[in-house]
């Protein structure tokens, strides 16, 4: 059983790595697409910026190490992590290898929920719905509150975000071009992409540090439910001294440090490897960038991603820098978005929960008939 924890942990890493260089375009595609850094550039800025966000709270991973699941109802079992692991990884890979910016925070919570389910004997109350913690409507946890609200309104708040943030910096621009003289000439197109060009590195660097507190938080998470189940199970009795470290120093929902620092460098690591097919989809397919745009984009995104981690919401940084993108688009000129590959995107979100934990349920399904559960 401590080879299968072990596993575990891997399998976790590993997604962690694939959600760098998955979402590595989500964090960078607006800063290459208008030509401020080149993709080598992107990349080191995003990776640093991520490491730095990975250390900067823990409150998404609490949420998906003990606000999803119902310990009671399903024995959370590292076969059931390790499916659930997969059913995301199977689901993030196919939808890199055809360009699509789909959500690796939704993969991951669509096979949760699909080993949980196969665990329990489709048991729905294995899933913690609606839950109320200790600090009262603060702390609400559980799917509808974590996930499924977060899942509707982080898109329509990136889109709105991005439409607000750049029809203010056009009315500045405006109001300089009024003013005439000095201040007039910085509203001419060439001192425009000048500062923002500078400014795009800074919300670049911004959109960064938001992706690593997300996405770096959620693997954090699985690790730590590995662990407490782990724990629960015996398994970690068994121990070596040279891996006493990996007994759970806290509570349930407390993330230990090595956790976090692992996650953040593997997490960094895979950033560095990038995603350039998911870019060309993201930063030239659905409108054409500038660097006030971009800058825009990213700001809007970022925004969105600090405050949900804040809340401790697992929130897709695929679905925010998207859908702040359309929003720039839309802002700019509705006629520019390009509604085919946005359509495609679409359907991607749509999918990702149930295919992802469609995945999981199968493999746990085939363990079990194997007699490996």
């Amino acid at each position: 059983m401590l080879t299968l924890l072990l596993l575990v942990i891997v399998a976790a890493l590993v997604f962690e790595f694939i959600n760098g260089f998955h979402d590595t375009a989500n964090s960078i595609a607006t800063v290459v697409a208008t030509k401020v850094l080149s993709p080598g550039q992107a990349v080191i800025l995003a990776a640093s910026m991520n490491l730095v966000g990975a250390f900067a709270g823990t409150a998404v991973a609490k949420t998906i190490a003990s606000g999803l699941i119902d310990a009671e109802v399903v024995n959370v079992t590292s076969q059931v992590i390790l499916c659930a692991l997969s059913g995301a990884i199977v689901w993030n890979l196919i939808t890199w290898w055809f360009g699509l910016p789909s959500s690796s925070s939704h993969a991951l919570i669509g096979g949760l929920c699909g080993a949980a389910l196969a665990a329990s004997g489709n048991d729905w109350h294995a899933l913690v719905w609606s839950k109320l913690g200790d600090g009262g409507w603060t702390t609400n946890k559980g799917l509808l509150w974590k996930v499924v609200v977060p899942m509707v309104s982080s898109p329509v708040a990136g889109f709105t975000l991005g439409v607000l943030i750049l029809g203010l910096l056009y009315a500045i621009i405006w109001a300089l071009g009024k003013a005439g003289g000095r201040l007039g000439r910085m509203a001419r197109p060439r001192w425009v992409n000048a500062f923002f060009g500078k400014a795009q590195v800074l919300s670049a660097a911004y959109m960064g540090y938001a992706h690593g507190q997300q996405d770096a938080q959620k693997t954090m998470g699985i690790i730590a439910l590995a662990l407490f189940g782990a724990q629960q199970a015996g398994t970690l009795d068994a121990l070596p001294s040279w891996l006493a470290f990996m007994h759970p120093g806290g509570g349930e929902a407390d993330i230990d440090t090595w956790i976090i620092a692992t996650c953040a460098l593997v997490m960094a690591a895979g950033t560095a490897t990038g995603g350039w097919r998911i870019i060309k989809t993201l930063g030239h397919k659905m409108v054409k960038l500038q660097p006030i745009d971009g800058f825009a984009a990213e700001t809007a995104s970022a925004t969105i991603l600090v405050g949900a981690a804040h809340f401790g919401m697992p929130v897709s940084t695929t679905h925010s820098i998207s859908t702040s993108i359309m929003g720039v688009g839309f802002g700019k000129n509705p006629r520019q978005l390009k509604l085919t590959v946005i359509e495609r995107i679409v359907w991607a979100w749509i999918l990702t929960i149930p295919a992802a934990g469609g995945v999981a349920y199968l493999l746990l399904r085939v363990v079990e008939a194997a007699g490996w559960a």
